[in-house]
């Protein structure tokens, strides 16, 4: 018994049609026009809700994308998958264009020699190759970051590796890295910038190390060169959880010897006469004062020209509802928002 006959069963009531020439309509030759008058009506209602529910997502209706659309997702996709499937919408240009159009001088926020649009932007982490940079600006971000990039193209950490915390507003991921590489993901933010930018917003790049490499430094000093001219601020990313011993290189020493190498690489692109791309270090949250205090000293002798505060936390707050806050990896969300706006 299929869908057709169960819902004949219980919504339509045995009904004899008269025809005079013909008379009663009963048994097959009834049945098969109960099933036309089925099909025709469950077609014409599902096309309109289609038709209603893509005219919403056009026209970017929150209340759609909130409890209709992420509800889907959320129920077809794990993380990950739906992460995938977003950045290829993204590389596909298959968000509709946001049309909020504030007074440009409201939200624009003036930072080094640039011009961010608004001060709202796309973290690294989300497009980690730079395959969906345009459709990301699409949607209204003031400016987007990509990776981390790593030099050689590696796959990160064994799925499952992203997991929900529905009822806590969060994710825990422990990607590890999983990067492209250098040579692909230049080739990747190329292709957007060859375009002119249609759409126009600010380019980081971030920056990480392999994991089985033996030369941060090396390492670091790779992206910034490669990377340099096409990037309008270069990050390096010492905070992530998800690799072993990199956030040991927060350590004062280590920082130092880090930080000072990399910036004599950017000072040495610099000295051509081409535009000084600043740096930038990401930190992490999980920080004492005393690493704050070290870390601040060491920003100030080499001269890095910002922070981005904070990466993602390896605590677990004691709020924590979720089933899956006990996986190993780095929480983000809303229980991060206290402890990154505290460093």
């Amino acid at each position: 018994m299929d869908i057709i006959d169960l819902t004949i069963k219980a919504y339509f009531p045995l009904l004899l049609v008269s025809d005079k020439s013909k008379g009663p309509l009963t048994g097959d030759k009834f049945r098969h026009m109960q099933r036309n008058m089925l099909k025709r009506a469950l077609l014409g209602t599902t096309g309109g809700a289609a038709a209603f529910l893509g005219a919403c997502l056009y026209k970017q209706d929150e209340w759609t994308y909130a409890n209709v659309l992420m509800p889907v997702v959320q129920i077809a996709l794990d993380g990950e998958d739906a992460h995938r499937w977003g950045v290829w919408a993204a590389s596909k240009n298959l968000f509709p264009k946001c049309n909020f159009t504030p007074t440009r001088s409201l939200m624009e926020t003036k930072v080094w020699d640039l011009t961010f649009p608004n001060p709202l932007g796309m973290a690294a982490g989300f497009d980690k190759d730079g395959e969906g940079v345009e459709g990301i600006a699409r949607l209204g971000f003031g400016f987007v970051e990509v990776g981390s990039v790593t030099p050689l193209p590696q796959p990160g950490n064994a799925r499952p590796r992203v997991f929900r915390l529905y009822e806590d507003k969060a994710v825990i991921n422990r990607y590890g890295f999983n990067s492209a590489g250098h040579e692909k993901v230049l080739q990747n933010v190329s292709e957007y910038i060859d375009k002119k930018r249609e759409t126009p917003c600010i380019l980081g790049i971030n920056l990480g190390k392999n994991k089985t490499s033996s030369s941060a430094v090396d390492d670091y000093s790779k992206g910034v060169n490669t990377f340099f001219d096409v990037a309008d601020y270069l990050v390096v990313n010492v905070s992530s959880p998800n690799t072993p011993g990199l956030r040991n290189l927060q350590a004062k020493k280590e920082l130092s010897e880090l930080i000072s190498g990399v910036t004599k690489a950017r000072d040495l692109k610099c000295k051509d006469g081409s535009r000084c791309t600043p740096l930038l270090l990401k930190i992490a949250p999980d920080l004492t004062e005393e690493d704050k205090l070290d870390i601040a000293d060491v920003v100030l002798v080499h001269k890095v020209d910002g922070l981005i505060v904070a990466n993602t936390t390896v605590s677990r707050p004691d709020s924590l509802l979720s089933s899956n806050k006990n996986e190993t990896g780095g929480l983000s969300g809303a229980p991060l928002k206290n402890l990154s706006t505290t460093v």
